[in-house]
């Protein structure tokens, strides 16, 4: 194997870099290019990763031809892309889907696939995917990477099984031209109310929203702190903190009117609506809304309105308020010494839309295995 080659990356719809943070955080990989349209997402994304060359455009601008003149890289000397196009691409895409302009972010994606035609991709999406249309529009989008001559995998993740502290399902797709089987990374861990300790000897429990945030700051609504609150607490807090800026970042609360507050103080862990005295149950909202998170369990998953109780499951389950921009960071397993950049709904955007950076870690893992097995690393 030779040691000094590494396998060149690019990140297409990168977002903050959820998605390939186990790429751009081990050595055997480089990411060369990204490519995300919201600007100050991208903005994110260059703080972050300040080497790579970022197209802050609308991906149907991006082409082999742009990389070769910008750097000098030809389109064979890329070896894997990743990245998963906005699912609401795929909310009501008919049959045709390469040829359906509300599957246009696919069709540029499959458009990048076959003027670069990588050793591997990995396409990652919403659950959603494997129900629409009856699970049609998957086999569609598999046949499609098919007639590009990938061998074409699919497997439907969740975050938690890979020590994240949330509860997140994501469909993945890993197309190859590679000899062999894709092996899709062993989980880690599982969870403890679903099966008895007993059949778990080499796994751990999965990890609660406790262990994830209990070192941060104790704050109530509209209150800030960007101190710690105590020394780590065990290694998730620890892996988090390193190299950690002095003062914590993006730690304050949003401003609640007094009501919410008081909805807010009177749910118990877990809560909902319905434990509310009636006077105070809200009027609207969704089944999840202005309900509290558990402090012994996993986050249920998190979206970018992570902050907003009308729009989501997201009340801390000791304070009255939501979640924190840090904690949500936490979440999604984004170190505290990670960037993101805009105003408190642009940055909740940037974590709630991305894939938590344990997952990439580990099929970042799998996916070297793949190419070491055939030496090309």
């Amino acid at each position: 194997m030779d040691k000094n080659k590494k396998l060149k990356v690019i990140d297409l719809f990168s977002g903050v870099g959820g998605l390939s943070y186990g790429f751009a955080h081990n050595d055997n990989f480089e990411i060369v290019v990204a490519n995300e349209i919201l600007p100050n997402m991208a903005k994110a994304y260059s703080l972050n990763h300040p080497t790579v060359k970022v197209y802050a455009e609308d991906i149907k601008y991006f082409n082999a031809n742009k990389i070769v003149k910008d750097l000098g890289i030809k389109a064979n000397e890329i070896d894997i892309i990743v990245g998963g196009p906005p699912c609401q691409a795929y909310s009501t895409v008919g049959k045709r889907l390469i040829d359906d302009p509300r599957g246009k972010l696919f069709q540029e994606y499959y458009r990048v696939l076959k003027e670069f035609n990588p050793k591997l991709f990995l396409f990652e999406n919403v659950k959603g995917l494997l129900s629409i249309q009856g699970g049609e529009l998957l086999k569609i989008i598999i046949s499609l990477f098919e007639s590009l001559g990938y061998k074409v995998q699919y497997k439907l993740l969740n975050a938690a099984d890979y020590g994240a502290p949330q509860i997140r399902e994501r469909v993945v797709i890993i197309g190859y031209k590679l000899k062999g089987d894709f092996k899709y990374p062993e989980p880690t861990h599982y969870n403890p109310e679903e099966t008895p300790e007993l059949f778990n000897t080499k796994l751990k429990p999965y990890l609660t929203l406790e262990e994830a945030i209990s070192d941060l700051p104790f704050i109530k609504s509209s209150e800030e702190s960007f101190d710690y609150a105590t020394e780590p607490q065990n290694s998730f807090q620890t892996i988090m903190r390193k190299n950690a800026p002095t003062k914590l970042m993006d730690h304050n609360s949003p401003n609640n009117n007094e009501k919410l507050v008081k909805i807010m103080e009177l749910l118990p862990d877990g809560g909902t609506p319905e434990d509310l005295p009636e006077n105070l149950r809200p009027t609207s909202g969704f089944k999840n809304t202005y309900c509290r998170l558990w402090w012994k369990r996993p986050s249920t998953t998190i979206t970018r309105n992570l902050s907003t109780p009308s729009s989501s499951r997201c009340i801390h389950p000791k304070a009255p308020r939501p979640l924190t921009t840090r904690e949500g960071a936490r979440i999604q397993c984004f170190p505290d010494n990670y960037k993101f950049f805009g105003s408190r709904s642009e940055k909740n955007l940037q974590i709630g839309n991305s894939v938590p950076t344990f997952l990439s870690k580990a099929l970042a893992l799998s996916i070297l295995k793949n190419f070491s097995k055939e030496n090309i690393i």
